[in-house]
């Protein structure tokens, strides 16, 4: 079959190539998905950099989600049949024609979703999902997030609004909040205002802010701890701008405030399948409501893969970037 590999880490755009390998046999509890479509996450092109938390082997494969057929099942494999379409998240190498996958990590897809969608179910949404419940947030609580223009930001906010929860999102520019509130997103303010910071808590209005979302780090992170209120968590889900947060003592001490980090890989393995099918079935319902949007920006062949990361890179994206074998 064929395959997307690097023999060195670096920049995707450069390393990646697309290579014969040999068709891989399912084990005990796996099975083979014949891939249909798989996205472009930053971790993914954080991993071929060398820069995450998981490094692999070279030469290495690469992606790790995707929607497929199942053409092959191991040993002791239940609930899942030969034809069935399903998805899979944190399934290492799905960037190729085949991939294994591990069986009681398999989400069947409801034959209503679009590939288009399926493709992306499990990172993003069960990511963003996972960090709401992780928040321990409830019905008419008020949170803040920066990089509320990027995938995780935009169904956070949609998310969160479907169970009450007030989201104020953060975004850089002013032309961002108009994109936002055109696509059903209100309350984002924009730092290129000097007044960002009054118009966040006047959103807020008589509540306390309870958490904080920082996918930014540096002074971002900062930013967000000024805001919350008294005993209020401060999660940190990214670091685009610094590997580094800048955070006051005064704000840490005075607010009794929490510091957390959210990794979704270390979250999804310690939760309870029960838990799992829940937040699942509330995320096709949501889908199916039209109130969780999954936009793709573009679906590109994996001989084309080294645009493909060019374009999931560009500045201003909206929606995924797929690849299809």
């Amino acid at each position: 079959m064929r395959a997307i590999v690097h023999h060195e880490f670096g920049d995707p755009a450069q390393v990646l190539g697309v290579e014969e390998v040999p068709l891989p046999e399912p084990g005990p509890r796996e099975v083979r998905l014949r891939v249909l479509l798989s996205p472009i996450h930053n971790h993914d092109l954080w991993t071929i950099r060398g820069t995450y938390g998981y490094k692999p082997e070279l030469p290495a494969r690469a992606g790790t989600e995707a929607v497929g057929i199942v053409d092959a099942l191991g040993d002791d494999v239940e609930g899942i049949e030969l034809g069935q379409r399903v998805a899979t998240g944190g399934t290492f190498g799905a960037w190729a024609e085949c991939v294994i996958a591990k069986a009681g990590a398999l989400v069947p897809v409801p034959d209503g979703i679009p590939d288009e969608v399926a493709a992306q179910l499990v990172a993003m949404p069960f990511s963003a999902i996972s960090l709401v419940e992780f928040l321990d947030l409830h019905d008419g609580d008020v949170i803040v997030q920066n990089a509320a223009n990027g995938a995780v930001g935009r169904l956070v906010a949609q998310i969160g609004a479907s169970r009450g929860i007030r989201v104020i999102g953060i975004v850089r520019r002013q032309t961002d909040v108009g994109a936002l509130a055109e696509a059903g997103i209100p309350d984002v303010v924009a730092t290129d205002d000097p007044t960002w910071r009054d118009r966040v808590l006047e959103l807020a209005g008589d509540r306390p802010i309870v958490a904080a979302v920082d996918s930014v780090g540096g002074t971002a992170s900062g930013d967000l701890l000024d805001l919350l209120g008294e005993g209020g968590t401060l999660v940190s889900f990214g670091a685009m701008a610094s590997e580094r947060m800048e955070l006051s003592s005064g704000d840490l001490i005075f607010k009794q405030a929490v510091v957390k980090g959210f990794w979704g890989s270390k979250v999804s393995a310690a939760m309870s399948a029960e838990t799992r099918r829940v937040l699942f079935a509330e995320l096709f319902h949501l889908i199916g409501s039209g109130r969780l949007t999954l936009p793709v920006d573009s679906v590109h062949s994996i001989d084309d893969v080294r645009a493909a990361v060019e374009a999931s890179s560009r500045a201003g994206r909206v929606g995924k970037v797929l690849l299809r074998p």
